[in-house]
């Protein structure tokens, strides 16, 4: 004899729920088998347990196939991750491969930079002519200043001779010879 328990609607729902994960009705089908079993043991002719019994062996092989099921489901689910990793590793490497494609090569970077290297060198030694002439144009421009500055003293000194000069002259004139 078979004790059935109540429980409020919503519970049994719940502890559906809980028990039938997927939805897929094992839980019935194993409740069914399990019901068939208990007749078949109480069958009192042996059409009726012979009937039972293939009650049975169709609800084990309904199971099995559930079970069967859900473990290609399970396979599959885990083949698919490890594609989706495949395929998330490979995007990282197209982004990064990406990024290096934007930036020079090494050969053709150190090329450029013996290039720059150079232009640098060259640079360097027309600086240097420039401030050598530079220096050169300084001193002689302090020569010239110095030459103006001495020919100014000179034409100073000639005025001031030949006012002295005829400065004589004009007083020689005016005075008496002896």
């Amino acid at each position: 004899m078979v004790t059935l328990l109540f429980f409020p609607a919503d519970e049994v729902i719940r502890k559906r729920l809980l028990i039938d994960g997927d939805g897929a009705g094992d839980d019935r089908r194993i409740n069914l088998l399990v019901k068939s079993f208990i007749k078949w043991c109480n069958s009192g002719s042996q059409e009726e347990g012979y009937s039972q019994y293939q009650r049975m062996l169709s609800t084990l092989s309904q199971c099995e196939f559930s079970m069967g099921k859900t473990l290609l489901v399970y396979d599959m689910n885990l083949r698919e991750m490890e594609n989706y990793e495949k395929i998330y590793k490979e995007i990282e490497y197209d982004a990064l491969a990406k990024v290096i494609q934007h930036h020079p090569d090494r050969h053709e970077t150190l090329k450029e930079l013996e290039a720059l290297g150079k232009e640098l060198e060259h640079l360097s030694h027309i600086k240097e002519s420039v401030e050598d002439k530079l220096e050169l144009r300084r001193k002689q421009f302090h020569v010239l200043l110095s030459t103006i500055h001495e020919l100014q003293q000179t034409l100073e000194n000639d005025e001031k001779l030949s006012e002295v000069e005829e400065a004589q002259d004009a007083s020689m004139e005016t005075d008496p010879k002896p």
